[in-house]
């Protein structure tokens, strides 16, 4: 073989020699007890056996070993070179690092550890570097099963020999809600109580340890949790949502509270109706919430609504307040002292002050309470009362008297009940058709009396008012006929003057159409003299005139004559030559045949021959009659619908 030949075999070899190492050199680093970890992983090793003869053990109940026995080892391999892991004493399992995404939470179980407590169901908060230190978390003490403690967003490298990993989403609560906490992990709650105490520092229940430090209790919870997102481990604490209270303007919000210590009572010796006490104890709280939003946890908490306004109650079937507190009110129906029932219409004001709030809740529990059990009793059986020792007509006339003593009367009663009655309003009031048609009947009479009445002093005034009407009439005629007699004078003495006058002006008016004619005459005169001078002027230019247009007509005429004879000369002169003047005479005389439509033909040519002899000539003449009575028979006309 050539030299050249030997060195490219001998690259080849070292190239595959490369390849191979290249594909297998973790089986070879394997072989050298070297261990390559990469940065996204860890490596969970389990030892097969030890070494110069040492057989170490596991303590019982334990499967990881933090000691060097044989066994699932708590201490990881970060990433990186390791050695001495021989491949027959060491098996390593290269596993992904645990990530934490955002919004979550990591909930861990621990495989192996100390035994849980009595009563404990999470195993408590040990020092292990967020439980990436398995080996720590043992010699710690740390416990078995679920844990308190989690991990939040990250990465993390956990020993999953130890701890399994899951995933949890953490709590958000919205805007203008609460979150009502109930831990499931604590001491007992104390006896007579329905929720656990409350434990400061625990950073809104996501710290668990410090929970259970403080002596918090397992079940329901005073604090809650306002809008936010939290780090809430669900295996230590349960969570539910509810709207805040909200208490509205012109209300107050009376607290029950059913829970904490018993309080000493604040109402006074006057008050025995219910147990007031200061805020933070059993019982209703002397303190209302004014208008606002509150996070009440309804559990242990009751707000009832109190207005402070005027509160209006109406007791008719189609009429209900927005507070919905009279909705089963209804028209009081009523039995008067002559046995006719009626309907009654009532509207009762009321005002709660915000001081006296308490005292109605602590007395009646609720608003609703209050009417059921007072004020509807109350201004019912009033008014039942009050119908009865009237009849209907009364009690209708007598309407604002009973109004007025209602007033006094409920407001009096209520006043008891820490209510004051504001006004009491009679709305209304419906009596029996049968009594009311009496009623009406009887007004109807009544009216037509007075309006007889009426009718007869009019007819009288109106006598007295004829009378001196007639009287003044008469009267008019005296002063009438005294003014006619002064007018007759003085009418008379105007038809004088009036005939003076025309005379006069007759006479003048007659000289003057004297002097009129005269002047128009001459004037006629004058003007006819000067019409005739005119007038033959006027002739003589016209005869002028016409005589000039007869000599200048004659003399065109003349000469378009002589004009038209040279001109037809000229023309018979030519045909002549042309024609010749034997030719030019037949034709001329041709022309005049045609033009004056002569007849060189008779129409009927009689003669004496043929075979008739005589009868020739009588024939003809025949013929001719017959002719004469055809040109002159007149034409018969059609009727006009056939020329139609």
């Amino acid at each position: 073989m050539n030299p050249i030949g030997i060195i490219a075999l001998w690259w080849g070899g070292i190239f595959l020699a490369v390849l191979i190492f290249l594909l297998t050199y973790r089986f070879w680093f394997r072989l050298l007890g070297i261990i390559l970890v990469p940065e996204d992983k860890i490596g969970l090793v389990t030892l097969k056996f030890s070494l110069f003869g040492e057989k170490k053990e596991l303590p019982p109940n334990r499967i990881i070993a933090v000691d060097g026995e044989a066994g699932f080892q708590a201490q990881t391999l970060a990433p990186g070179i390791h050695f001495w892991y021989w491949i027959w004493q060491y098996h390593i399992e290269l596993q992904p690092l645990t990530v934490i995404p955002p919004g979550q939470i990591g909930l861990l179980i621990a495989k192996d550890g100390a035994e849980l407590p009595t009563n404990s169901i999470l195993g408590k908060r040990v020092d292990c570097d967020a439980y990436q230190d398995a080996a720590a978390f043992i010699r710690n003490g740390g416990q078995k099963g679920r844990q308190t403690a989690y991990i939040t967003t990250g990465v993390y490298r956990i020993n999953t020999f130890v701890f399994d990993i899951v995933l949890a989403p953490m709590t958000g609560i919205k805007e203008n809600m609460l979150g009502i906490i109930t831990t499931l992990d604590g001491a007992p709650i104390e006896m007579g109580q329905i929720a656990g105490r409350e434990v400061a520092d625990h950073n809104n229940f996501q710290d668990a340890d410090a929970f259970l430090r403080g002596g918090g209790n397992k079940g329901l919870q005073p604090q809650v949790l306002l809008a936010g997102s939290y780090n809430l481990n669900p295996w230590f604490a349960q969570i539910e949502e509810h709207e805040m209270t909200q208490i509205p303007i012109g209300n107050v919000g009376v607290v029950i509270s059913f829970y904490g210590k018993e309080g000493v009572d604040l109402s006074g010796d006057e008050f025995r109706h219910g147990n007031i006490v200061s805020r933070g104890q059993k019982g209703v709280w002397a303190e209302p919430l004014g208008p606002g939003k509150y996070p009440v946890n309804k559990y242990l908490y009751k707000v009832e609504l109190v207005p402070t306004t005027n509160l209006v109650l109406n007791w008719a079937s189609a009429r209900t307040e927005s507070h919905m507190l009279d909705k089963h009110l209804s028209t009081i129906t009523v039995r008067s002292k002559d046995g006719f029932p009626f309907n009654l219409d009532v509207s009762q004001i009321i005002h709660i002050p915000a001081t006296e709030a308490p005292k109605v809740i602590a007395r009646f529990g609720s608003m609703h309470n209050l009417v059921s059990q007072v004020l509807e009793p109350t201004i019912g059986n009033y008014f039942r009362n009050s119908a009865q020792d009237a009849d209907v007509i009364s009690f209708l006339t007598s309407r604002k008297e009973r109004q007025d003593s209602a007033k006094r009367h409920i407001g009096q009663v209520l006043s008891e009940y820490n209510v004051h009655g504001v006004d009491t309003l009679i709305g209304d009031i419906v009596p029996p058709d049968s009594l009311m048609k009496t009623l009406t009947d009887r007004k109807l009479a009544e009216e037509q009396k007075v309006t007889y009445d009426t009718q007869k002093m009019a007819q009288e005034t109106r006598q007295a008012l004829e009378k001196e009407t007639a009287i003044a009439d008469i009267q008019k005629q005296i002063v009438q006929a005294d003014q006619g007699v002064l007018i007759a004078e003085r009418i008379a003495d105007a038809a004088v003057k009036k005939s003076t006058g025309e005379a006069n002006g007759v006479k003048i008016a007659a000289s003057a159409e004297a002097e009129r004619t005269k002047m128009i005459a001459s004037a006629d005169a004058e003007r006819t003299k000067m019409s005739a001078a005119a007038e033959s002027e006027k002739v003589r230019l016209m005869a002028q005139a016409e005589a000039e247009r007869i000599e200048l007509t004659g003399k065109a005429e003349a000469e378009k004559t002589l004009a038209v004879g040279q001109s037809s000369a000229e023309a018979y002169r030519l045909a002549v030559e042309a024609m010749g003047g034997d030719n030019f005479t037949k034709m001329k005389v041709m022309e005049t045949i045609g033009q004056e439509k002569v007849k060189i033909i008779p129409d009927v040519l009689i003669t004496g021959e043929g075979g008739g002899g005589a009868n020739g000539a009588i024939g003809g003449m025949l013929g001719l009659r017959l002719l004469d009575m055809l040109k002159t028979e007149p034409k018969t006309e059609q009727p006009k619908e056939e020329q139609a």
